[in-house]
């Protein structure tokens, strides 16, 4: 029978909870930093087990964010790819520039060899998968134009990955270890095959997810531009504001709103480095875009939860401990 590891807030007091919530996604994924959007009590349960070389973590908690920095990036020695896919809730995996959302019924992926942030905007009810990374790149499968990315699970053969790693994760209670590694083999060869599917050349939905590279790209590049509009991109990329629209149709929110969370977790980041703490609200907020302050924070009270001084005082308190 395999057993893993399980961790829980239930049995501690309330003012230690959000403490140990960040020790622990430290230590199971080889170093992340988490903001829990300046929450006062959380609650969270973690449950993992291993499938041979596989990791499947299921995870159950209030809102909250991950990061990955290239700092705790290059101090890991850890190479994995992760995917996360939701049982509840959704997620924003953003890495490379790019930022996919992912729902109940898909599945995206990442690389914690790299820097990254995953959002959790509410309660969260996820299965977590890590796979080895040079077992998916010793068959030549090139993976950094893949990572950041909704990878699928509606249909072919990513939904049968998809369904392979849900029924192993709840199956492994009863497996013996033999029969575990070779289901993990199985999801590391399913997903092989799922990312070598989403590398192929000529279709359009390739097409469609190289022009919104593009628009990425040119967004990460001007985010700080307060004159960065959809009228700008579509002059630029040489199209029209329709086009961007319909290359942002199946995303959860809206290209506008892209920017305005792009830019909104820049100043996150800002806010929560200690770095960064001799220069005003109304400076961070400017330097990434925002021209307005009571705009600005209207929009991070409604993205975070908290306003810009109570979210960088209760950060700056959190990095103390």
């Amino acid at each position: 029978m395999m057993t893993g590891s399980v961790f829980s807030t239930d049995e501690l007091p309330s003012q230690e909870r959000a403490q140990a919530w960040r020790d622990w996604m430290s230590t199971l994924f080889f170093g992340l930093e988490s903001d829990l959007y300046g929450a006062e009590v959380f609650e969270g349960h973690l449950s993992n087990a291993c499938a041979g070389d596989v990791i499947m973590t299921r995870l159950d908690a209030n809102r909250h964010r991950v990061i990955r920095s290239p700092r705790l990036a290059r101090a890991s020695e850890a190479s994995y790819i992760k995917i996360i896919a939701p049982w509840e809730g959704n997620a924003a995996v953003e890495q490379h520039g790019r930022q996919a959302w992912v729902r109940p019924g898909g599945w995206a992926i990442y690389d914690t060899t790299g820097s990254y942030e995953v959002a959790n905007p509410e309660r969260s009810h996820h299965l977590i998968v890590m796979l080895p990374k040079e077992q998916l790149t010793e068959r030549g499968l090139r993976l950094d134009s893949l990572m950041g990315r909704h990878v699928g699970g509606a249909s072919g053969i990513s939904r049968v990955a998809l369904e392979a790693m849900r029924h192993t994760y709840q199956e492994l209670p009863s497996m013996t270890p033999e029969a575990a590694r070779g289901a993990g083999d199985l999801i590391l060869e399913m997903v092989r095959l799922s990312l070598q599917e989403l590398a192929g050349r000529g279709n359009g939905a390739t097409q469609r997810e190289a022009f919104k590279d593009r628009i990425r790209d040119y967004i990460g590049q001007h985010l700080r531009d307060p004159a960065l509009s959809l009228d700008r991109i579509a002059e630029v990329l040489r199209c029209s504001k329709r086009h961007l629209h319909q290359a942002f149709a199946d995303e959860e929110v809206t290209l506008a709103q892209f920017i305005l969370q792009r830019r909104l977790q820049a100043c996150m980041r800002d806010l929560r480095n200690p770095l960064h703490q001799p220069r005003t609200i109304t400076d961070i907020a400017f330097s990434w875009g925002f021209n307005n302050g009571a705009h600005f924070s209207r929009v991070f009270r409604e993205h975070a939860g908290l306003s810009p001084s109570d979210f960088r005082a209760a950060s700056l308190a959190a990095s103390q401990h």
